[in-house]
């Protein structure tokens, strides 16, 4: 066990780390629970387009409301202690809606409710975690760090979780629910207890609008970082458009059941696992622009490809691909914004990436539920294919620059109101550049 353990957390990574990694598999396994319980919840309450739709919102429109101040207030007060009250929060609302569900007396407004309390509770917590791994572990580790954190995102919130979450929600509808709760607390009390060094070397005596302004300032001025956050923006639009009716597309479409549905999301994380093995072989081989290239096309053709079938046989790969495809650009994407962002900003530029990622997936999934209401539900994904192949042609060429992504201050490096000074063309390009749905 104690190999094991060295394995998958070494030692020189610190006990701190340790203590993260295994909060993370916690919370990531609940929410796994809840990426296929909560839609079959909504389903279950009604199969409009747009209500079903609404609810993929409720649950995004959180980060785009109050990610900026999520990441304000982490690069201000203890992100521990953050992280701590924003998952007891999480917890209350859960306990709240299963007891509902016990009760008989959960409709469609109240699990909308829940979702956009759970979203808010979930922006102040992932938010704030994220900045914990530059605390923790030398700048050098971070690729190691965060390849650990996202093995684990991939085996228990993309692969273990769904498929269980189906199967307790065939059991009970209260029972995943349960569930999730139970694994969030536990969560909250392993960050409770790390140890922290001070992450802000002055007291705050400015406004957080003027922090949010700082934190939108460095990245207008670091180009490749303002690249991540246009591309996740745009692609994302088409992504959430898609996404949001994924139930009712692998439900009326390819005529999967409850645990079929869980089993999509599965194969996509059996996908990402393969991602995370061949991760350090594909970075020494494939320069960070071709990776986001290829990245983009395949996300492209994932589109199409979900259009033109109606066979789960065809639909399954496609998810395994997409899945090693999510994992890649994602960890890539992470690495270089945490190496590149100073740590006293890490809250407030990781807000503002937040902002482009769910900004792009409100608007996306408002387009796929209207769309799937007007024209049923493979609408949104040729929306998709066709948005997406556009924005892949015109920013092909941009992706280039992406090879300098990494260049920067190191994390510990003092803020600067004019970073693009102490970065090679940080200011010198205007250029969008690029990033994957989640990343």
């Amino acid at each position: 066990m104690s190999r094991l353990l060295e394995i998958v957390a070494p030692a020189r990574l610190g006990r701190g780390f340790r203590l993260l990694l295994a909060s993370s598999w916690l919370s990531n396994l609940g929410d796994g629970i809840a990426i296929a319980a909560g839609p079959l919840l909504v389903a279950s309450l009604t199969d409009d387009p747009l209500l079903v739709a609404a609810a993929a919102t409720f649950q995004w429109l959180p980060p785009l409301l109050f990610g900026l101040w999520a990441g304000a207030l982490s690069d201000r007060l203890d992100r521990r202690r953050l992280v701590v009250v924003a998952d007891v929060m999480r917890t209350v609302v859960l306990v709240a809606l299963a007891a509902a569900l016990a009760a008989d007396v959960a409709t469609i407004a109240l699990v909308l409710g829940a979702l956009f309390l759970l979203g808010t509770a979930e922006v102040f917590a992932d938010n704030s975690s994220q900045t914990l791994l530059p605390m923790l572990v030398p700048r050098g580790e971070l690729a190691l760090g965060n390849s650990r954190l996202q093995t684990g995102f991939i085996t228990v919130n993309q692969l273990a979780g769904p498929p269980l979450g189906a199967a307790l929600f065939a059991l009970g509808t209260v029972i995943p629910f349960g569930a999730q709760a139970a694994l969030v607390a536990l969560g909250a009390v392993l960050i409770s207890r790390i140890a922290l060094a001070p992450h802000r070397s002055e007291p705050a005596t400015t406004h957080l609008r003027h922090d949010i302004a700082e934190g939108f300032r460095w990245v207008r001025h670091h180009a490749a970082v303002r690249t991540l956050v246009l591309t996740i923006f745009t692609f994302n639009i088409t992504f959430g458009a898609a996404w949001s009716v994924l139930v009712l597309y692998a439900t009326q479409r390819l005529g999967l059941a409850e645990v079929g549905f869980g089993l999509l999301t599965t194969v996509s994380a059996v996908g990402g696992l393969v991602g995370t093995a061949s991760y350090g072989w594909i970075t020494r081989r494939v320069s960070l622009g071709d990776l986001m290239r290829i990245g983009l096309v395949v996300e492209t053709l994932t589109h199409l490809g979900l259009a033109l079938t109606t066979s789960p046989a065809v639909a399954l790969p496609i998810f395994f691909v997409f899945g090693a495809h999510a994992f890649v650009w994602g960890t890539t994407s992470v690495t270089v914004r945490q190496r590149a962002v100073p740590t006293a900003l890490q809250g407030r530029v990781g807000s503002v990436n937040l902002v482009g990622v769910f900004g792009g997936l409100v608007v996306g999934s408002g387009i796929g539920g209207l769309l799937a209401q007007r024209w049923g539900v493979t609408a949104p994904f040729w929306f998709a294919f066709v948005g997406s192949a556009v924005f892949v042609v015109l920013i092909w060429r941009q992706l280039a620059h992406i090879a300098h992504a990494d260049e920067g201050p190191a994390p510990d490096d003092a803020a600067d109101d004019d970073p693009a000074d102490d970065h090679p063309g940080g200011a010198q390009d205007d250029e969008p550049e690029d990033v994957r749905p989640g990343g």
